[in-house]
């Protein structure tokens, strides 16, 4: 209806979005710290809203996988939905978008609009709450949302921490080795040229006593 799609107009206004293509699928890619709700608004539309579209009933399959590629969440939704997940492991996570449609894919070529709004937290602010509600209450979702939003950055800055350790504890096993293989050359270059003196010096001698 008009007053669900402007109801979704309102949620998505700051969110991204991107054309996807009848069958086609598209993915994002988000760092996700461990244990983190992660929250998703979309809207599915024509990229040419005045223009008629052919398939009046499309949906949005969601899937998401994990760093190591495994599937976190699949399910499909309609035109517009709201999709959630928590993060079992930090790192990049795979959120893909894939239309249906029951055309085949040689008629299947309408252009259309996704919108998205990824939000990351245990509580999201309802960008569509009546302004006549209690300030407290605003004031509480507000507070609360602040606190999600330290807590992800807190996270955030954890993992960016590990991932530092990680590439340090490397560099440090690099240079090792790199140090003791020049040492290890040193020492043979050294032996080389003391065993190559020894045989000029033994050459010498011996011409000499000739």
């Amino acid at each position: 209806s008009t007053r669900t799609r402007t109801c979704c107009y309102l949620m998505l206004a700051a969110a991204m979005y991107f054309d996807l293509g009848e069958q086609e699928e598209k993915c994002i890619i988000e760092e996700v710290p461990e244990d983190m709700l992660v929250t998703g608004y979309f809207l599915l539309e024509p990229w040419d809203i005045k223009a008629s579209t052919h398939s009046p009933h499309f949906g949005v399959t969601v899937s998401v996988r994990d760093p190591n590629q495994e599937v976190v969440m699949s399910k499909r939704y309609g035109k517009f939905g709201k999709f959630t997940f928590t993060a079992h492991a930090s790192g990049q996570h795979f959120l893909c978008f894939q239309t249906n449609s029951t055309r085949f894919a040689v008629f299947a070529g309408e252009r259309l609009k996704l919108h998205l709004d990824v939000q990351m937290g245990e509580h999201t602010i309802d960008r569509n709450t009546d302004k006549t509600k209690d300030n407290m209450v605003t004031l509480e979702n507000s507070l609360s949302h602040l606190i999600d939003q330290m807590m992800y950055i807190t996270r955030q800055q954890e993992y960016q921490r590990e991932k530092e350790e990680v590439f340090r504890q490397i560099s440090e096993d690099t240079n090792s080795k790199v140090l003791w293989w020049a040492v290890v050359q040193t020492l043979t270059l050294l032996s080389v040229g003391f065993w190559q003196m020894k045989r000029l010096k033994d050459f010498f001698i011996a011409k000499k006593l000739v």
